[in-house]
C-alpha cells in the first residue's frame, strides 16, 4: 500500500456488516503475537511470502484502477489487496491442518504490512492497533458478503462489490462493478481448477482482467 499524505481518512469500514460469528478464516491476532509467529521457524511462511508478493502484484495491476474504476488510494488499494487474500484464503479454507496454517500465516503477513504501511504514512503508535482493528473488521464483514455470493446464498456479487469494494466512490458505473464481478467470477474458478498444490507452494494464478471481461462479454 502507498499514500502521499499522513492526513488520511479511512473509510473501511463503510457499508461493512461486522460479524457476530467469526468465519472459517484466520483469526485476527495481537501485533505482539503477530510478529513473534513470522520471526518463528514456520514450514508455512516461505509459501505465505510468496502468496503475499502474488496478492500485491496482481492488485497493483492497472486495469483495476482503470477499466474497473477502482480509486487508486489507499482505501482503493487495501480493498483489491483484501479481494484477492479472500480469494486465496478461499481456497485453502477447509483443506487441512496445512493449508488452515498457511492461511493464518498469510492473514498475519498481510496485516503486518498494513500495520508497517500505517507507519510509513505517518499513523502512530497510540492509533495503529484502532486503525488495525477496524480493517480486519472490514476485512472480515467482506470476506462475508463475497463467500455468499460466490456460493450463490445471498446478494449478488455485483451488490456486494457496490457496497463494499466501491465503498469510499460516488457514483460508480454499474459497467466497472460488472467487468469486477466477472473477474473475480473467473479469478475463483481459475483458481479451483488448479487445485490446492499450487497455494501450498505459493502460486496463485489469479485470472487476467482483460481476458475475463472478455470471456464474460
Amino acid at each position: 500500500m502507498a499514500c502521499q499524505s499522513a492526513n488520511v481518512k479511512f473509510s473501511w469500514s463503510s457499508g461493512v456488516e461486522i460479524l457476530t460469528k467469526a468465519p472459517p478464516y484466520p483469526k485476527r491476532r495481537s501485533r505482539r503475537v503477530v510478529f513473534a509467529k513470522l520471526f518463528r521457524r514456520n514450514p508455512q511462511e516461505a509459501a505465505a511470502t510468496a502468496l503475499y508478493a502474488e496478492i500485491v502484484r496482481q492488485s497493483r495491476e492497472p486495469a483495476f484502477y482503470e477499466a474497473a474504476a477502482v480509486p487508486d488510494t489507499v482505501d482503493g488499494r487495501f480493498e483489491m489487496i483484501s479481494l484477492h487474500a479472500f480469494l486465496v484464503m478461499r481456497h485453502l479454507k477447509g483443506q487441512g491442518d496445512a493449508a488452515q496454517k498457511l492461511s493464518q500465516t498469510l492473514f498475519d503477513q498481510m496485516f503486518a504490512d498494513m500495520d508497517q504501511s500505517l507507519r510509513e504514512i505517518g499513523i502512530g503508535d497510540l492509533s495503529i492497533g484502532k486503525h488495525i482493528k477496524k480493517m480486519a473488521k472490514a476485512f472480515y464483514g467482506r470476506v462475508a458478503a463475497y463467500e455468499a455470493a460466490l456460493g450463490g446464498g445471498g446478494e449478488s456479487l455485483e451488490t456486494a462489490l457496490e457496497r463494499d469494494h466501491y465503498g469510499s466512490v460516488e457514483n460508480v458505473p454499474a459497467e466497472a462493478v460488472k467487468r469486477l464481478a466477472d473477474y473475480v467470477r473467473a479469478a475463483d474458478a481459475r483458481l479451483a481448477a488448479a487445485g490446492l498444490d499450487p497455494l501450498m507452494a505459493g502460486k496463485a494464478d489469479f485470472s487476467d482482467f482483460n481476458g475475463a471481461a472478455s470471456a464474460a462479454s
